[in-house]
């Protein structure tokens, strides 16, 4: 090939056409805004189906474990069938699955349309990655996989803006019912996407898939019933129990060994020259590591104060979706334009301290709103907080998947997008349910205590309240139930403040708590690569290029 000819080439790659990667950020955002539109519909679901707060949690989990659970698996789909028609299938079928949504006339149903859009997502995180290698090189590259993190963010925007107007004025469904004609938009789109063959000798490791799977849905199983269940001593709700202890630590303890027993089966596998369900090419430095465990932290904190923040104002304070919007709106233009933004610094920063500013904000944020939360999420303090918070989210959620991209060579593409699927969906799923369990927990505890220590309430108004299943209700509720009841004036006021205040103290409580795991996960962020990161590797770098590049 002549220089001339080469020369052409390169510039050819280097100023692709940017429609394929329209469907990639589309893509993207259909299971972004999905997910996040939850929290926004959280008060419309409870009242169309009448369940708690924490069963419409239940539908955000099932989404997400079953995208963690299931996205390895994905991503062998990807390399055996081809990214472009895995990926063309997987959004049929999540088109499919928000049709069923839409219409939901339960939250059994509602929670079923989640757990298949889960199993869909769980194709496309690993395809959204390797498209993009396929597609774009170069500057373009880069570009492309920065676009991706802020399609998520753009979509988390959207979402709370779009489903807290509709939500208000129209009712939640139309939200998700924009998802079936933007997903039938992303498959005509799909078709400009390069058709690369997939490979027929890529075998899928059966036994990798079902440890996989299996750890990760018993370790969101769970998170997610350690209210019901109980966080120690069985409670009336568990399906079973073992010498009495509850069911839900149990699964959390299972899915940790079935975990340690998939990475003994993938390094066996592995090293038999079998091919693993995920290549611990993009594991195995410490830098890699903690890229995975610092992901995981981010996205959890985020997922914990994305269903705290709409759980208080919408049923603690009975606001309105819109309310919502307008409450989270700066936290989520915050994220959205830090995840465009923060690539500026990677020619400044390294990844190492960039991970420790982003978690030490983080830290202060939540910290600050712990202190000045009040009944008025629209203070300025709190939008000062959650402004904070959502300038170190965004930059570390960028970041940690830049570096895990660029770490691995271009071959690995979608192994990096099954590991970022796994943690990100699981620490979705965990935080989620952490969060639920953690405020309704606190709420018990703080209730029981106000009740204990007041006059006014006596033991026949104390014995109306089913201690044993306290949950969030709004004054306007509380007050309702007791007029049915021989509660005088006095003595409803007084459950009415106590109500009020152990709310804003579980809250407070639950806030600090955050702040304290956010601080703890400023050890992994030590451990980043203390390097300026690149583009994708075209070939798995030299072993000696990794050990020095960990300074």
């Amino acid at each position: 090939m002549s220089t001339a000819s080469a020369t052409t080439r390169l510039r050819a790659e280097e100023h692709a056409s940017w429609v394929p990667m329209m469907a990639i950020a589309l893509g993207q955002m259909i299971m972004s805004f999905n997910v996040a539109s939850l929290p926004v519909a959280l008060s419309g679901m409870v009242n169309s189906f009448g369940v708690p707060p924490t069963t419409i949690a239940t539908g955000i989990v099932a989404y997400s474990m079953l995208v963690a659970g299931f996205v390895m698996l994905g991503a062998k789909l990807v390399q055996r069938l081809g990214a472009a028609n895995v990926f063309r299938m997987a959004v049929v079928v999540f088109g499919v699955a928000q049709t069923l949504m839409t219409f939901s006339p339960t939250a059994t149903v509602m929670i079923l349309a989640q757990s298949l859009s889960g199993a869909a997502a769980a194709v496309i995180v690993p395809a959204l990655v390797a498209l993009i290698a396929e597609n774009y090189s170069g500057r373009q590259q880069a570009t492309a996989v920065g676009a991706l993190g802020s399609a998520r963010a753009a979509a988390g925007v959207l979402a709370f803006v779009i489903g807290g107007v509709l939500g208000t004025f129209i009712g939640w469904r139309p939200a998700f019912g924009i998802l079936i004609a933007v997903s039938a938009i992303v498959f005509l789109l799909s078709f400009r996407l390069k058709n690369v063959p997939g490979r027929a000798d890529v075998k899928i490791d059966m036994v990798g898939v079902v440890l996989a799977a299996a750890a990760i849905l018993l370790i969101s199983f769970g998170f997610n019933n350690l209210n019901n269940w109980g966080l120690g001593v069985a409670t009336a709700n568990a399906p079973f129990n073992l010498l009495g202890l509850s069911p839900a630590p149990i699964f959390i303890v299972l899915g940790i060994v079935l975990g340690q027993a998939f990475l003994m089966w993938t390094h066996r596998r592995q090293a038999a020259g079998g091919t693993p369900l995920l290549a611990l090419d993009v594991i195995d430095s410490p830098q890699e590591r903690a890229a995975v465990y610092a992901l995981f932290a981010v996205v959890a904190l985020e997922a914990a104060l994305n269903f705290s923040v709409p759980l208080y104002i919408q049923i603690v304070q009975g606001q309105s979706p819109l309310a919502t919007a307008v409450a989270m709106m700066p936290f989520n233009l915050t994220v959205f334009f830090t995840a465009m933004l923060v690539v500026r610094f990677y020619t400044r920063l390294t990844p190492r301290q960039i991970g420790r500013y982003g978690f030490i904000l983080c830290t202060a944020g939540l910290l600050w709103l712990a202190f000045v939360v009040r009944n008025d999420w629209s203070a300025v303090p709190v939008l000062f907080g959650l402004i904070t918070f959502g300038i170190g989210q965004g930059a570390l959620v960028t970041l940690l998947f830049n570096v895990l991209v660029t770490a691995s060579p271009k071959e690995l593409a979608g192994d990096v997008g099954s590991l970022r699927g796994t943690t990100q969906n699981l620490a979705a799923a965990v935080g989620t349910a952490v969060a639920g369990a953690l405020l309704v927990g606190l709420l018990s505890t703080i209730v029981l205590g106000n009740i204990a220590a007041s006059p006014k309430l006596t033991p026949e108004l104390q014995a109306y309240v089913d201690l044993d299943s306290i949950n969030f209700v709004s004054n306007d509720q509380l007050r309702t139930a007791l007029e049915q009841t021989s509660a005088n004036p006095a003595q409803v006021e007084e459950a009415v403040r106590v109500n009020t205040e152990s709310r804003l103290r579980a809250l407070k409580i639950g806030l600090l708590i955050l702040a304290g795991l956010a601080m703890t996960a400023i050890i992994p962020a030590g451990r980043l690569p203390d390097y300026i990161p690149g583009e994708i590797p075209a070939r798995a770098p030299a072993r000696g290029r990794k050990e020095g590049a960990r300074g």
